[in-house]
């Protein structure tokens, strides 16, 4: 199995709550969900009873339907029926696709309280209606979000771990690193961005190192996540089909602000506000707001009619991008790879950094001023982030960050913002293809290194 960095997060939940709460582990379908829940039972405990809720026949159902107020008989019938044996505190109970069956989780409320064993569920789309109706949410169950794989996961997965320890070391110490390891994270940075993080295509690279099988199971992915939309966005299928379409041309744009009026002629927010939820709830895309007056609280500033929409996932955006072929040839990967073709790099660069910064925790978050009548207040800041300032005593500042893609580039937005914002801001952040430097409260970043901050 890849290595995963919410492996730990379970080990120190196994070992602090010792069954007082059970975990919902939540992410898109195909993000490694069912495989980390699966090898973490196998691994830490003496027996793992999985129950996947996407193939439970309806006679496993019915038992939680007729024993739910009797565990005895409950844990009896399922140990029978799953050939496994639960041992008193040293077994673990995984809903898989919980989803699928909101009554089981509708249940951890008691079976946390009863305290036998420990439980883990696993889900996506869970705060769609359907998924949550006539249940009340259990306060005993804490969230881990699994995203595809980060660009430090990706580093372990192509046995690069003491390039990614150095990475931090020198991040840490805003120091640049050696001109040949510079030029290898750089490429490596690279790599990640065609392949992206998801389990399945990073797997099938780390073991083949060509595209085209890696290309072929984003696609795959991409099917999947169609047949989700027809299933589950019931009455509204064909908006989110066009929103998630949409998102490529979008990004592609000088602003990348998402324009309604691009889906249809007189197209209106609310026709298609609960499409953008449906895919940031399924973990699909990652939405930035705009933030018209910023400080830190970002979200007290939040203008939800003003937005971007990035794919949570850059590998299968390029897919995405590239989806009026059957696939793409396995020369245009690595002509991208070597920057030989003229593409829109600054659309997969941005949102690889956005990718890197959900995977940080970051809730996302620009600005942008660009309709001002005096060209001297028009700015567009691509992030904002909140950090510790060392010129504040540590205190948190807004750090904004700039994402660069080619070598040559201009900085009038970030110099504007901090004159505008002044003690609001904090240590600023661009993020290019060049060297770590330092210019006073400035840091320009390689962008492989994106995923420190």
């Amino acid at each position: 199995m890849l290595k995963r960095k919410a492996y730990d997060r379970l080990l120190t939940w196994k070992r602090e709550r010792k069954g007082s709460t059970a975990v919902l582990l939540e992410g898109a379908r195909r993000v490694g969900k069912s495989t980390l829940a699966k090898e973490f039972g196998k691994n830490e405990y003496q027996s793992c009873l999985v129950i996947d809720f996407f193939q439970a026949p309806s006679e496993v159902r019915q038992y939680f339907e007729d024993y739910r107020t009797d565990l005895d008989t409950l844990f009896l019938y399922l140990q029978a029926y799953y050939g496994v044996d639960l041992v008193e505190r040293n077994s673990l109970i995984v809903f898989d696709e919980v989803q699928m069956f909101p009554m089981a989780r509708g249940l951890i409320k008691y079976l946390v309280a009863d305290g036998r064993y420990d439980y883990l569920e696993t889900g996506s789309l869970l705060s769609i209606k359907q998924n949550v109706k006539d249940i009340i949410i259990p306060s005993e169950e804490e969230v881990i979000e699994l995203n595809p794989l980060d660009f430090e996961e990706f580093l372990w997965a192509m046995g690069e771990q003491k390039l990614a320890d150095l990475i931090r070391l020198h991040f840490d110490g805003l120091r640049p690193l050696p001109d040949g390891l510079h030029r290898r994270a750089a490429g490596l940075l690279r790599e990640y961005m065609l392949v992206g993080g998801m389990p399945r295509p990073v797997s099938l690279y780390v073991d083949q190192r060509k595209f085209s099988p890696v290309d072929d199971a984003k696609r795959q992915i991409l099917h999947l996540y169609r047949n989700d939309v027809a299933r589950f966005a019931t009455g509204y299928e064909a908006r989110v089909a066009s929103v998630l379409d949409g998102i490529p041309g979008q990004l592609s744009k000088h602003e990348k602000r998402f324009k309604i009026s691009s889906l249809q002629k007189n197209a209106r927010m609310r026709t298609y506000e609960e499409s953008f939820f449906w895919l940031s709830d399924a973990r699909i895309a990652s939405m930035c707001f705009a933030s018209d007056d910023p400080n830190v609280g970002l979200s007290l500033n939040e203008e939800r009619a003003s937005f971007k929409c990035y794919l949570a996932d850059t590998g299968l955006l390029v897919t995405l991008a590239f989806s009026d072929n059957n696939a793409i040839d396995e020369s245009v990967y690595r002509s991208v790879l070597l920057g030989d073709i003229g593409i829109n790099e600054g659309m997969l660069i941005e949102n690889l950094v956005a990718q890197m910064l959900v995977a940080n925790g970051h809730r996302l978050f620009y600005y942008s001023s660009l309709g001002k009548p005096d060209a001297r207040d028009r700015m567009k800041i691509d992030f904002l982030i909140q950090r510790p300032y060392a010129n504040a005593a540590g205190k948190p500042r807004i750090s904004p960050v700039e994402v660069k893609s080619p070598r040559q580039y201009s900085t009038t937005s970030l110099d504007r913002f901090k004159e505008k914002f002044a003690k609001r801001v904090g240590t600023q952040y661009v993020l290019h293809p060049k060297q770590l430097k330092v210019e006073g409260d400035r840091v320009y970043l390689p962008l492989y290194m994106g995923w420190c901050l």
